[in-house]
């Protein structure tokens, strides 16, 4: 039997990866009709780059980002709080990776392309309703065109993984009266800018706080021009505010947010000049869902932004899809394609997610710039004034806790799915 999977984005990708090296058949259906290389910067935490590695991919993955060296936060006035290295500088056994999406998405899609074959995913098709077929799982299928919908059918398989995003139609169909994303009260504005190199060359930066934040880091290098750098803006907005709906390419405007920022001219970087010089600005709320009861239906099951949509605080959202689809491959590995698989990952996967979306809610371990904000508006000469050492290391050490990267507990967790089964079922 085969697994069908809804949506061909990094969580669904990965996941018809991780079947094809256990040895179970996949097959993915996707809305859009041509999948292309949309979205900015995101960055893949050790704990998910340890999961690309397994599947042969870091090779593909120092040809497509960056390997990211140290995270430093800095108060609105440029004041350093905190710095630390990243990956392997930190003594992880994996590289952190700040990466433009769509690339590794494209990397992800040639490699199920090459591994599982070119007729493994269709395009133009959406998965719009599903039922329990005995040992089976049937799905209806349709095309969505100039505002017509048009059926195309059925398909069978064993499971459906649903991973097709925040505007999953299948959480819809668990949770009918859920409604649109919850939306925090902040915009963000997210461009792509030819820059200079700053601090180590490889650091994602952070300034401010919740109310107004400026976030970068390089996601490839441009040899003597210096670098490619990702940024966004956040900035803060009361509730009534007339959001625009999310969306990966909804043009921004500078006007719209360039004068909150006109200032910070930072010894380490021109920030107004970096915004003035983008490629591209798209703009789009900070949204996210709230945590649910279940994510299974029978032989169905959420994984990704359709189980745990969250901020992106803390660098996660991606990589808690990889692991999600690394976690439910071990548990089809270990139980078959049955409901006990789907039910076993669930119950090791959502109450972790759950925390990271509330703590992402609550800032993450961006909230030490809220801290820092609070306690000394006017800036300051050196953070010892501000924050205790212990202060700002337990503040870094408990959301790696939370998020499951934890450097000493993954340096010695096992591989989530048996690298001996795994390599033998691909080899089969």
């Amino acid at each position: 039997m085969t697994v069908l999977i809804a949506g061909a984005g990094i969580g669904g990708l990965t996941m018809a990866l991780s079947l094809h090296q256990i040895g179970v058949k996949a097959r993915i259906f996707e809305a859009v009709p041509e999948i292309r290389p949309l979205g900015v910067g995101i960055n893949v935490q050790p704990h998910a780059v340890r999961e690309l590695e397994e599947l042969g991919l870091l090779p593909a993955l120092d040809a497509t980002g960056l390997r990211t060296k140290e995270v430093a936060y800095y108060s609105s006035h440029g004041g350093l709080i905190w710095s630390e290295p990243r990956g392997r500088d930190a003594g992880y056994n994996w590289p952190q990776f700040s990466i433009h999406r769509g690339r590794l998405q494209m990397l992800l899609l040639d490699a199920v392309r090459e591994r599982l074959g070119p007729d493994a995913i269709r395009t133009g098709v959406s998965v719009e309703d599903f039922r329990d077929s005995g040992d089976g799982i049937e799905v209806d299928l349709a095309e969505h065109r100039d505002g017509q919908t048009r059926p195309l059918g059925q398909a069978q398989g064993s499971l459906l993984i649903a991973a097709d995003g925040i505007h999953s139609r299948a959480r819809a169909i668990l949770y009918p009266g859920e409604g649109k994303p919850a939306w925090g009260g902040t915009v963000m504005w997210r461009g792509v800018t030819s820059g200079p190199r700053f601090l180590t060359g490889r650091t994602m930066a952070m300034a401010g706080c919740k109310a107004r934040k400026f976030v970068c880091y390089p996601i490839a290098d441009e040899g003597d021009a210096g670098s490619t750098i990702n940024w966004i803006c956040d900035l803060q907005f009361p509730q009534d505010y007339l959001w625009n709906r999310e969306d990966w390419n909804r043009p921004g405007k500078l006007e719209d947010f360039l004068p909150r920022f006109a200032d910070w001219h930072f010894p380490w970087l021109d920030v107004p000049e970096i915004i003035r010089t983008a490629s591209y600005v798209y703009e789009y709320p900070m949204v996210d869902r709230d945590p649910l009861p279940a994510w299974t239906r029978g032989r169905m099951t959420l994984m990704g932004d359709a189980a745990h949509s969250m901020y992106p605080i803390g660098s996660n959202g991606a990589s808690q899809a990889i692991l999600d689809a690394r976690v439910l491959a071990r548990e089809i590995l270990a139980q078959g394609q049955t409901p006990e698989a789907l039910a076993a990952y669930e119950a090791d996967r959502r109450p972790v997610t759950t925390k990271i979306v509330l703590a992402n809610r609550a800032d993450g371990p961006d909230k030490v710039l809220d801290i820092v904000e609070e306690r000394a508006p006017d800036g300051f000469g050196h953070i010892d004034e501000v924050l205790s050492r212990d202060e700002l290391a337990e503040a870094a050490s408990a959301y790696k806790r939370i998020a499951g990267f934890d450097k000493d507990a993954l340096n010695v967790r096992p591989p989530i799915v048996p690298v001996a089964a795994a390599s033998a079922a691909e080899s089969a």
